[in-house]
């Protein structure tokens, strides 16, 4: 084993599990966590749970999730256990790039978020989530991965949840101080709870990136003060948040992706234009970023954490959305490059996302996942020797 080598979060689900899951993603009458309307789903997702958790701990993984089992999308099911959020089947799904890059490609729809209520995160089911994973894992480290604030907060603001007259929120201030409040909550729980390392996922960096041709934020006509104005916000409520974790003494991680979903992506856009920004400005312990082709741009970026010496970068270099091996030799020749801009020994390796950011996962079998985790691991002892 190599405490060189990390995964994302998620992993794929077996076969028993998505059982439950596809009836839950074509209904939206029913609560979450949605055990009580389905017999057999809780006892099955958590047995599935231990399984998965068997399986990192065989495979030599040093930092052990859930699988992410207990989610049926990486960032919505945290918002669905807040106080004052109901959950709708919308007339679409996100829209991803399919594999020709010339189509769309649609995603569930059961994405709709209406805000019903003050938001709140107390006594949200994601602690007793990462309860069972702690004691499922017993003293092996353990994290939990939940949407950072400024990814929601981005869903949040371009819904038609802030002005109506119905609506609880009458402006964007009021929807991030309300929105800021209910992570510090959650936080403080999962603090409590035993909790030491928070990471927080997020898919919208690459929006501010002025190389990222998916982007709504890039073309001539678009008023560029307003886009700083708004990376600059979600920049503030993410330091909030870890600024608060840190003070209670929590690890606060985060991954960066350009889309995960059926072995598609949504965009591109460089590290290197929005290194200042959110590279930078972020506070987070550790960074995992997408470098397994050539949407992310040169390594150049990761100048930009010369001058954050405590900051540990996670490269993914690897690929989950493919069902092969990775190249290798690729792999060590851009961590060799990496090395000679930051000191090895603040440097990890990673695949680039999990490999089931939602529940079907990506296009390959549980037997090729492991092959290709197994693969990382001998990568990382090859490199760094430990």
């Amino acid at each position: 084993m190599s405490k060189k080598f990390q995964t994302v979060g998620s992993l794929l689900r077996p076969a028993a599990l998505l059982k439950y899951k596809n009836q839950i993603e074509k209904r939206d009458d029913i609560t979450y966590p949605f055990y009580k309307e389905f017999e057999g789903y809780e006892q099955c997702e958590t047995e599935s749970t231990k399984d998965v958790i068997a399986k990192q701990i065989e495979h030599g993984l040093t930092v052990i999730t859930d699988g992410e089992y207990s989610k049926s999308m990486w960032h919505l099911d945290f918002v669905w256990g807040f106080h004052g959020v109901s959950r709708y089947i919308a007339e679409h799904g996100y829209f991803f790039r399919d594999k020709d890059d010339t189509q769309k490609y649609e995603t569930r729809r059961d994405i709709g978020l209406r805000i019903t209520e003050p938001l709140s995160g107390r006594n949200h089911h994601f602690i007793k989530v990462f309860e069972q994973l702690k004691s499922i894992a017993e003293n092996r480290e353990t994290k939990l991965c939940i949407p950072s604030p400024s990814h929601i907060f981005g869903e949040l603001l371009w819904s038609d949840n802030i002005g109506g007259d119905n609506s609880v929120y009458n402006n964007p201030q009021e929807l991030k101080a309300g929105l800021t409040q209910a992570y510090i909550e959650f936080v403080e729980e999962y603090a409590a709870a035993g909790g030491k390392i928070l990471q927080l996922d997020d898919c919208l960096w690459e929006l501010f990136a002025d190389d990222n041709p998916n982007s709504p934020y890039t073309g001539e006509h678009i008023n560029q003060e307003e886009v700083r104005t708004l990376a600059a916000e979600f920049i503030e409520i993410n330091n909030a948040v870890i600024d608060f974790g840190h003070s209670l003494g929590l690890a606060m991680w985060t991954h960066n992706c350009r889309g995960n979903y059926d072995s598609r992506n949504m965009g591109g856009g460089s590290y290197v234009k929005i290194a200042n920004l959110f590279l930078k400005q972020l506070k987070y312990d550790r960074f995992f970023l997408e470098w397994d082709d050539d949407r992310a741009g040169s390594l150049e970026a990761l100048k930009v954490f010369q001058d954050k010496p405590d900051t540990e970068i996670v490269l993914g270099l690897l690929s989950s959305k493919t069902n092969t091996l990775d190249d290798e030799a690729r792999v060590i020749r851009l961590l060799n490059e990496a090395s000679e801009i930051i000191p090895k020994d603040r440097l990890l390796l990673s695949h680039q996302c999990g490999f089931a950011s939602c529940d079907g996962g990506n296009e390959l079998t549980e037997e090729e996942q492991w092959a290709k985790i197994d693969q990382g691991q001998r990568i990382a002892l090859s490199f760094w020797g430990e």
